[in-house]
């Protein structure tokens, strides 16, 4: 079930989508056939830089579950045999520390309908009962609807499109390699080996997803990617994480 079928987040899809196009046309004197594109960028760019105190949130969050791993750990191996003290003690340790167990996620949450929307623009080829002209945009000569999937099985998957979607693929794995080897918290030497290469793995699949996304997507995963990874790079030096 699409959700924004629904009578009230369908008209908040077509607001927003009327939103970018409206910025779109402003840009056209400037940007020219790429305005949109720069629309999309520009967009993309205000909602992240509103989004700051949650990734301030993350960040703080990610420092105090370093803090109280060791501690953590004592606790499980003293435990081990008796799961009713270990919850106890483990709520216990949270309490006297002042640290919530759940500190970080409410930010995710409630940053999710906000991503959500802006996304759900880009993936979606109708919105309020007619055309994303949105999508019918171009950039270099090809669509912003365009995905690599459907160009492939179109056969529309001209020198550009391949071009584009290389550059915006090229870009996310970049990004997600810097923040697999710079920003990955230090394992914990107990942490299963499936577990350790599937946060190894976890960074690359916004790369995977560009393949199977319209370019409107692509353009707003990669600046997505590369502001994540220029602002955790600044909040890790403000709330550093000791090995």
């Amino acid at each position: 079930m699409d959700l924004f079928a629904l009578p009230p987040l369908a008209a908040l899809l077509d607001l927003t989508t009327e939103g970018l196009l409206a910025l779109t046309a402003v840009l056209s004197p400037a940007a020219g056939s790429a305005a949109a594109a720069l629309a999309v960028v520009l967009v993309t760019l205000t909602v992240r830089a509103a989004l700051i105190p949650v990734g301030v949130s993350q960040a703080r969050a990610e420092r105090d579950r370093a803090r109280l791993a060791p501690r953590l750990r004592l606790l499980r191996e003293r435990w081990a045999k008796n799961p009713e003290r270990l919850q106890r003690e483990t709520m216990q340790l949270y309490r006297d520390t002042g640290i919530s167990p759940f500190a970080g996620c409410l930010p995710v949450l409630a940053q999710a309908p906000v991503v959500g929307l802006l996304y759900a623009v880009f993936l979606h080829p109708t919105v309020g009962g007619h055309a994303n002209a949105l999508l019918t945009e171009r950039l270099a000569g090809v669509p912003l609807g365009t995905s690599l999937l459907s160009a492939l099985a179109t056969g529309a998957a001209d020198g550009a499109t391949l071009l584009l979607v290389a550059a915006v693929v090229t870009v996310i794995a970049g990004a997600s390699e810097l923040t697999r080897r710079f920003l990955r918290p230090p394992q914990v030497p107990e942490t299963p080996a499936w577990t350790a290469r599937l946060v190894a793995i976890l960074p690359f699949t916004t790369a995977i997803v560009a393949l199977l996304v319209p370019l409107a997507a692509g353009l707003y995963l990669t600046v997505t990617t590369v502001w994540t990874l220029g602002q955790r790079m600044i909040l890790r030096r403000r709330y550093p994480i000791e090995a």
